[in-house]
């Protein structure tokens, strides 16, 4: 016996007003962003941290999974905000359609396809600077001067001995660019752990390209929010498949009504 299968319900697409790149709310959206990137920057480094292994395959795959995990919390994020804008812009359109007015602030928060994408790199400016400022300036690390046995430090103040070994006494401070390589590392942590501290190489290669992988969340972000539009049609396709649905159950019902069998009549 075979069944009918049901008729794909045609996609649901409602008209909306497009707001603007900007409005009163991106900055405070921006700073809110900033705050999730730099808490999730210090979950990654003690999670990648706890991680450290030798086996480099393992160490790789590890990280990806947690970069990865970090990028689906601003995506997903982003798809409630895209949502919600494009939900607003229905709002104003059956407004504009009644004559009823609205401001042009009301209007400029609704969905546009760029807000996502603005409002992740304004809230990734700070640690893009940075990483900006590092690309520049990398060079490759090499290994400092090590510890002196404690009897060749008896040697220093012999005058031939010592201008050689001054070296191993001087200690260099932190620079400016000591403490931004140190907080982009932060920032990156995931591909800090899967390159290796070890790999030198590697390492400058990962500061050169530090300005891209820090903007890897916002690109998450505006990717999340653009789906806004369609998670929007889903939801209208989905109560205008379950009113269908309940109008064939209400059909079904009546008709059973009328084909049910009546009881004998009664005799006068």
């Amino acid at each position: 016996m075979t069944t009918k299968s049901k008729k794909p319900v045609k996609p649901v697409e409602k008209p909306f007003l497009k707001g603007n790149p900007t409005d009163e709310r991106t900055v405070k959206t921006a700073l809110g962003f900033f705050g999730v990137l730099v808490l999730t920057a210090f979950m990654t480094f003690m999670v990648c941290t706890a991680m450290s292994m030798d086996n480099r395959i393992l160490r790789i795959v590890l990280n990806s999974m947690v970069e990865l995990l970090v990028l689906f919390i601003f995506y997903n994020n982003a798809i409630g905000r895209g949502t919600e804008a494009v939900a607003r812009g229905e709002i104003l359109w059956q407004r504009q359609e009644k004559g009823h007015p609205f401001t042009e602030k009301e209007r400029a928060i609704c969905f546009h396809p760029a807000k996502g994408y603005v409002t992740g790199v304004l809230g990734t400016i700070p640690i893009l600077i940075c990483a900006i400022i590092l690309a520049v300036t990398a060079d490759r690390q090499v290994t400092g001067y090590g510890a002196l046995p404690s009897w060749v430090s008896s040697l220093q103040g012999r005058n031939e001995l010592g201008d050689a070994l001054a070296a191993y006494t001087v200690r260099e401070g932190m620079s400016v660019v000591d403490v931004i390589r140190i907080l982009v590392r932060v920032g990156v942590m995931p591909f800090v752990s899967m390159v290796g501290a070890e790999n030198r190489d590697g390492m400058l290669l990962l500061e050169r390209l530090s300005p891209i992988i820090v903007l890897l969340p916002a690109i998450a972000y505006g990717t999340g929010y653009l789906q806004g539009q369609k998670e929007r049609t889903r939801i209208h396709t989905g109560i205008a498949e379950n009113r269908k649905s309940r109008a064939r159950k209400e059909k079904r019902a009546r008709k059973a009504r009328m084909n049910r069998p009546k009881g004998p009549e009664q005799l006068n």
